[in-house]
Parts: structure tokens; C-alpha cells; sequence
């Protein structure tokens, strides 16, 4: 099956994703324009990695998802939380959570990989600057000791990158932004493909048609624009 070119004068232009091949890869693009990414995040694609000068598209089938219902939080988290080992932050150090994201070896798309480059952190950073992109901060006293970002648009959160410098950290991280946008009223957080760590954590796959119905339904909810702080209600703007 041919793969979709998405148009350099059209940002608006999206196939439909049953034109995704198995593995999920469904369109390429010759840039990473902030708008372009944005949309794309809306019709429930998401770029992966960049090769050659092209960017990758991927809308996977399962979609790996976490309502955050369905959270579990295991004894050993419960100890750490008890114990006030870290200490949480939101939007404070947005560039320094994305570096340290690129710096972990990846898996994928190649061993000992990152697929977030100058170009990523760039567009990630103005969505950012925008409202639109959010980082969690982990902190050790004043050490950032893991931490992970994503986009948030309407009632969903489509989470990116994770890293932790210290065991638990990432997680604990996590956990405490899930718990946080279940209290805003977040429907769910977009987890993209499956990995234990989320396994672990209560993410499953769901058909990706029914992806697209929350998808559908979330174009009408109104987004949560601009720098956020954690909050007795959840996330908030700061």
C-alpha cells in the first residue's frame, strides 16, 4: 500500500487512517511545522521519527491508551508517594525534560536511537511557547531526576517521552499527572504503542476505530491553553 505524502502548502490534509499500513505508518512529510503536528495530533497521528529529511506518521492499530480510572498504582509507588521522595512540578523546565528525553537509547526506530532531534525539540518547544505542549518535572531536591512531555488537546493527553536519571522517577511522575487530569476531567492519556512500563501502569490497546470516536467527540471540548501548575482540582493554568 502506498504511503500518503502530506502536502508542503496544506497543513489541513490528513488521509484517512484505514490507509495505514500494518504497522501503523499511514503518511510522511518533508517538514515538522508546529501547525502541521498540531493537526495531525487532532486526526490521531502522531510523528515518530525522521529519516532522510522525511518525517513518519503513525497511527497504530491497537491505539495503547490509559483512562485514568483505570491507573493502578502498585505497593512499591504507594511507599515512594508516602515517603515524599519527589517533588512535582508542570511547565517549569519544558526544554531541559525534552534534551534529557532525546538523551535515552531508544528501541525504536533503530537499537540505541532517539528519534527526537534538533528538529523535534524545536516544534515540540513552540507548541510549548503556544500552551500547547506540557512537561512534567520530577524533582530530588533541586536535581530533575526524570520527568516526560506530550500535547494536550480537549479532554485528551497525548503523552510522548519519559526519562528518569533515578529508579521510579518517571513514573512517579506520570502517575502524578494522570491523577491530576483525572480530576480536570480528562477522558484519557494517549499512550500511542505498547510498552511494559505502561502495561504496568493500567495502559491497554483499544481498536483504533474507537480511538477515533474520542477523537471526534474531542474536537467540540474546549482545550486548556497556556503554562500549567498542578492544583487541588487537577491541572490548572498557572
Amino acid at each position: 500500500m502506498p504511503v500518503f505524502y502530506l502536502p508542503d502548502d496544506d497543513f489541513h490534509v490528513f488521509p484517512h487512517p484505514d490507509e495505514a499500513e500494518s504497522s501503523g505508518l499511514v503518511a510522511v512529510s518533508a517538514d515538522l511545522h508546529e501547525d502541521r503536528t498540531l493537526l495531525g495530533y487532532a486526526n490521531g497521528m502522531f510523528p515518530w521519527f525522521e529519516d532522510g529529511g522525511y518525517y513518519f506518521w503513525f497511527t497504530p492499530d491497537p491505539r495503547f491508551v490509559l483512562f485514568p480510572k483505570e491507573l493502578r498504582i502498585h505497593k512499591s509507588m504507594r511507599s515512594i508517594f508516602n515517603q515524599g521522595k519527589f517533588r512535582y512540578s508542570l511547565d517549569t523546565c519544558f526544554g531541559a525534560v525534552m534534551q534529557a528525553c532525546a538523551s535515552v537509547p531508544r528501541n525504536e526506530p533503530g537499537p540505541d536511537s532517539t528519534w527526537i532531534n534538533d528538529q523535534f525539540i524545536a516544534t515540540y518547544t513552540r507548541l510549548h511557547e503556544r500552551g500547547m505542549a506540557h512537561s512534567v518535572e520530577v524533582w530530588e531536591d533541586e536535581q530533575l531526576v526524570g520527568g516526560l512531555y506530550g500535547i494536550s488537546i480537549g479532554r485528551i493527553f497525548f503523552g510522548e517521552s519519559m526519562f528518569a536519571r533515578i529508579p521510579n522517577a518517571s513514573k512517579a511522575g506520570f502517575i502524578t499527572l494522570v491523577q491530576a487530569l483525572e480530576k480536570s476531567g480528562f477522558w484519557l492519556v494517549d499512550c500511542q504503542v505498547e510498552t511494559p512500563h505502561l502495561v504496568s501502569l493500567g495502559a491497554r490497546g483499544i481498536p483504533r476505530p474507537e480511538f477515533y470516536e474520542f477523537l471526534m467527540k474531542n474536537a467540540y471540548e474546549k482545550t486548556l491553553v497556556g503554562k500549567w501548575r498542578f492544583g487541588e482540582g487537577g491541572v490548572e493554568l498557572a
